[in-house]
């Protein structure tokens, strides 16, 4: 379903949600007010913020076109996603009450106040921050260029643009407001185009009727094979785990309790959520077996509700793209003014001119992501191959990190060099990659033995993590000259 007016209506509603964030956000005077809230945010805007998230374009693009291709394997979309975030909340909460600002803080805290590894991580979780929102771009483009009927790129840009509205204005609590108005709107949609959908083409039966037996296994099991099943779930679930995005909702909330709270609510949905795309999917595929991209089935579905609810259908769809990546271009924004900015200054920005700058980096952040988004236009080969290249090795660094108090920054620079060159040799050999779906089991594994081992054969850290956190926090809030010390210059602990 094509509609002329449709951007028109998008627009406004828009503008509309532009205006509440600006309203929530008209006081803010830091840069910590802009990124990261003040750090008072409470559990329902967590929540809200979060279910926004994933509830965006991986589920409603992605996994409804892998449920058109794959019947029940749309699920694995959700099963991964809720597994993260599930897995998140348990491990990873009780962060906020070190008050990390970024995740390079957090893996410099486990890697002995390592320099090297902060601007590493810090230039690694930039790129994953910049993917994840090309990402976001690619989904809201196909919406937009279908929704519309404009070319593809076009709508990228538009996209794009609109980004640089959405967050500029009043940046991450905004967000946040956004994100929870608009996963009200998505959730109810959802529901109700998984139901109408059904309808449309004549029941259930007729879809069982019209499926692939194979694709109506378990997961689609028979239909995708095990290996690239498992792959994809574990994929996804690393996606939450060690994504920016996610971990600038644990250091903005108001409390560890809201955190998990908001995070253990999250997983619950989305676990019961993962069968709606699936289901969409397949009624998409009994009204269309033959679309030429089925990242359209999402938005060829529409047919099948009246003119008034596909309008907001669509809407809420193209809005769920916007929040998804709002989050990701605000951990963008807080790595340029915390981690590059400290890194080519040696401190922190002065607060009166950290919003300023936060809105010019927004700028550099949404054009880099752009450049991604125009090179592909499969949403969750992107997504799978992005994940699986940049963020492998910093899911063993964090899990590593949080549990073994003997892992040093020798070995997290092994893990993050196993994961990314595994991952591009597999993503290389086309053999290995239609046998396994996604290169993330062997980078997780290369990238796990590569840590293991350096750090055993590399000396220990010299500073405790006590006195790690204390260097982090005087530099990040200027009252100390001190950089974070590289522990080969560290004095010897007592």
């Amino acid at each position: 379903m094509k509609h002329s007016n449709f951007l028109m209506w998008f627009l406004i509603y828009a503008f509309c949600m532009m205006a509440v964030g600006w309203y929530v956000t008209r006081h803010q005077k830091t840069g910590e007010d802009f990124i990261l809230g003040g750090r008072k945010l409470p559990m329902l805007l967590t929540l809200g913020s979060t279910v926004g998230t994933m509830v965006g374009t991986g589920s409603s693009i992605g996994a409804v076109s892998f449920g058109y291709a794959n019947g029940w394997a749309g699920m694995l979309y959700g099963i991964g996603g809720a597994t993260g975030i599930l897995l998140t909340a348990w491990l990873f909460g009780p962060l906020r009450n070190l008050r990390f600002m970024t995740m390079s803080e957090e893996v410099c805290y486990y890697t002995g106040g390592s320099r090297i590894v902060k601007n590493v991580v810090a230039l690694l979780i930039f790129l994953a921050s910049i993917g994840w929102l090309g990402a976001h771009i690619l989904g809201g483009g196909l919406y937009l260029a279908w929704a519309a009927d404009i070319d593809i790129n076009t709508a990228k840009i538009i996209i794009a643009v609109g980004f640089i509205f959405y967050v500029g204005i009043g940046g991450y609590k905004a967000v946040s407001w956004i994100d929870t108005l608009q996963s009200i709107v998505l959730f109810l949609g959802f529901i109700m185009l998984a139901v109408m959908s059904v309808s449309y083409v004549g029941g259930w039966d007729v879809v069982v009727a019209n499926t692939d037996p194979k694709a109506f296994t378990l997961f689609g099991i028979d239909k995708l094979g095990m290996l690239p099943a498992i792959s994809l779930s574990i994929v996804i679930g690393i996606g939450v785990l060690a994504t920016p995005s996610y971990r600038q909702r644990i250091y903005s909330a108001a409390s560890q309790k809201a955190v998990r709270q908001s995070f253990v609510i999250t997983g619950l949905l989305y676990m019961g959520f993962s069968f709606l795309p699936a289901i969409i999917g397949m009624a998409t595929h009994v009204m269309n077996p033959g679309l030429d991209n089925p990242s359209f089935a999402f938005l060829y579905a529409t047919n099948a509700l009246p003119y008034v609810l596909a309008m907001i259908v669509l809407i809420a769809g193209m809005s769920a793209n916007l929040s998804s990546g709002s989050s990701d271009a605000i951990a963008g924004v807080s790595i340029i003014l915390r981690d590059l900015y400290t890194m080519v200054t040696g401190k922190m920005p002065p607060p009166e001119k950290a919003i300023n700058l936060s809105r010019i980096f927004l700028l550099c952040v949404i054009f880099l992501a752009l450049m991604f988004a125009l090179t592909s236009n499969d949403i969750i080969g992107y997504i799978t191959k992005m994940i699986s290249t940049i963020m492998s090795g910093m899911c063993i660094t964090v899990l590593l990190g949080k549990f073994w108090l003997r892992f040093n920054w020798q070995g997290c620079i092994a893990a993050l060099l196993g994961g990314s060159l595994t991952s591009l040799s597999v993503i290389m050999t086309p053999e290995w990659s239609k046998a396994l779906g996604n290169p993330v089991i062997p980078a997780l594994a290369a990238s796990l033995v590569a840590a293991v081992v350096v750090t055993l054969i590399t000396p220990k850290n010299k500073l405790s993590r006590e006195e790690v956190l204390k260097i982090i926090t005087d530099e990040r809030e200027n009252t100390s000259a001190t950089p974070v010390t590289t522990p080969l210059a560290a004095p010897a602990r007592r």
